[in-house]
């Protein structure tokens, strides 16, 4: 029903933003990502999802078609409502969504806020035939097992999933694939 929203930010809450479009705030639900970067009194444009419940009525918003296609892929999935998938969303870059589906990497989506084992593996199943590798996804995919244990040592630190990754992106090419070598370059990116 609602595709597309341009309009100024009047107001941003927790969860969601509050643009104004012709007279008329409303009220858009975002990424933690997405909200971090936008500040009131700007313009905006979202890609939006409209979800309409049996008690509510929602509009998510996301600042590319391919993010709100995936969080319709999400949906897809039985027993991922929309505030699950925004928390996925929220929590991982959406490449390393899509590479954790292909190569079924549950731990990954285990490790956001409210998925847990057996819905981690409900997603893989139920997407993996429905995501393309794409060029950027096989650059991803060379996340070795030495950096899935960086990643897992960063999150017990008590990094974000995104700030983890963000960090192992960090590493040096060229450097060691011992597991403290790489976890200490990791952590340099937070100095």
């Amino acid at each position: 029903m609602i595709a597309t929203l341009r309009g100024e930010i009047t107001q941003v809450e927790e969860n969601a933003l509050i643009i104004e479009v012709a007279n008329l705030g409303i009220r858009v639900q975002v990424t933690s990502t997405s909200l971090e970067k936008m500040k009131i009194g700007e313009r905006v444009f979202l890609h939006t999802h409209f979800v309409v419940r049996e008690d509510s009525m929602s509009l998510f918003g996301f600042e590319t078609i391919d993010e709100r296609a995936l969080y319709t892929l999400l949906l897809s999935v039985s027993r991922v409502g929309p505030k699950l998938a925004m928390a996925i969303l929220s929590s991982l870059p959406p490449d390393t969504i899509k590479r954790a589906i292909l190569d079924e990497e549950y731990a990954i989506l285990n490790r956001v806020p409210g998925v847990g084992k057996k819905t981690a593996q409900r997603i893989v199943l139920a997407l993996q035939d429905k995501i393309k590798p794409t060029s950027v996804l096989e650059e991803a995919s060379r996340l070795t097992d030495t950096d899935t244990e960086v990643m897992g040592a960063l999150t017990a630190l008590g990094y974000s999933i995104v700030e983890a990754q963000t960090a192992i992106q960090f590493i040096p090419k060229d450097a060691p694939d011992e597991i403290e070598e790489r976890l200490r370059l990791a952590l340099g990116y937070f100095q």
